[in-house]
């Protein structure tokens, strides 16, 4: 009997200190289950509002003349970063947009950027639109607008 009961307070020591510790445990779950992107309803992001260009941007003038080395230049800067999407001969047909089933503009059409100022391709080559991401300060200025060159020169091949 004696036995019984040492064994019972042992029981009731050990219960003592695993009960908070399961509790804890229960919590820390009940914590992070709710978290879990999965269980709450997806949240609706407000549609993307339109797309502006600064007008100091609109009037910026290209300080670059294009010339055969700075559309060879753009042609490189091109390959690099935008034929994955664009496509190689500037069609609007890359990888990436084929694979994404994007809608680009065929850039070999005189009419896709007759729209847009030399400053305009610059700002948005700079700083991204829509889902094509910005080129940021990757690329100088002399750069980005070898750049715009090059792009301007595929609806005169």
């Amino acid at each position: 009997m004696i036995q019984i009961a040492a064994r019972h307070g042992t029981v009731f020591k050990e219960a003592a200190v695993v009960k908070p510790f399961v509790i804890s445990v229960v919590a820390l779950l009940t914590v992070l289950s709710a978290a879990a992107p999965g269980s709450q309803p997806p949240s609706q992001a407000a549609p993307p509002g339109p797309y502006t260009i600064p007008a100091d941007a609109v009037h910026r003038v290209n300080p670059v003349k294009p010339t055969p080395e700075s559309i060879a230049q753009g042609k490189k800067y091109y390959g690099y970063d935008c034929a994955m999407c664009h496509g190689e001969n500037g069609d609007g047909k890359g990888d990436v947009a084929r694979d994404e089933k994007l809608k680009l503009s065929d850039y070999r059409d005189p009419a896709a950027l007759q729209d847009k100022t030399d400053g305009e391709l610059f700002y948005i080559i700079k700083n991204g639109k829509g889902q094509m991401p910005p080129e940021g300060d990757r690329l100088k200025p002399a750069e980005l607008w070898n750049l715009v060159n090059y792009i301007r020169s595929l609806a005169h091949k």
